[in-house]
Order: structure tokens, then C-alpha cells, then sequence
């Protein structure tokens, strides 16, 4: 295998530059942040569930953008247990 087929065979087929682009490199910053935060248990919870929060939102609306239905469901059921855990850390489990 030459490097020009190996080149072709790892190239991005995703978009780059348009709405999606900034969208889920925002987002994945986000989640990323979120991860941070939960695996060094900084006291600072709940904040880590709404950067994980922002972060699925936005890889849901790149899954709207993209019409990509697995990331439409991964994403929005991340989404519903984010705001369980922020729903049940304000208001003690009234969900």
C-alpha cells in the first residue's frame, strides 16, 4: 500500500467548515471539560452534568444537521439523563 491510497482510505468525510463543524468541535470541548470534572471529583457538582449537558445538546443538533439518527438517539437520551441528575440535584428527585 503507497502512502497516496493510505491517505485516501483515512480521509474525513464529515463536513468541514459549516454550521456542523463548529457545532460538534464546541460541543466536544464541552464534554470533554465534563469528563474532566467528573474523573477528578472536583466539589464543584453539579456543574460537570451541564457541561455534559451543552455537550450532547450539541452533538444532538449536529444529529438533527446531519440526519443521523444514532447520533439523534445516543444524544438525546444522554440529554434526558443530564437533566435527571440536574432535576434531582435541585429538587431533590421531584422528576
Amino acid at each position: 500500500m503507497n502512502v497516496n491510497n493510505f491517505r485516501k482510505t483515512i480521509e474525513s468525510v464529515t463536513p468541514k467548515g459549516d454550521l456542523s463543524w463548529y457545532i460538534k468541535w464546541i460541543a466536544s470541548v464541552f464534554i470533554i471539560i465534563g469528563m474532566m470534572l467528573t474523573s477528578l471529583d472536583v466539589s464543584l457538582y453539579p456543574i460537570n452534568l451541564f457541561f455534559h449537558l451543552a455537550g450532547v445538546s450539541g452533538w444532538f443538533v449536529v444529529g438533527m444537521l446531519w440526519h443521523d439518527r444514532s447520533l439523534i438517539v445516543v444524544n438525546g437520551i444522554a440529554m434526558t439523563i443530564f437533566l435527571m441528575g440536574i432535576i434531582k440535584h435541585f429538587f431533590g428527585g421531584a422528576y
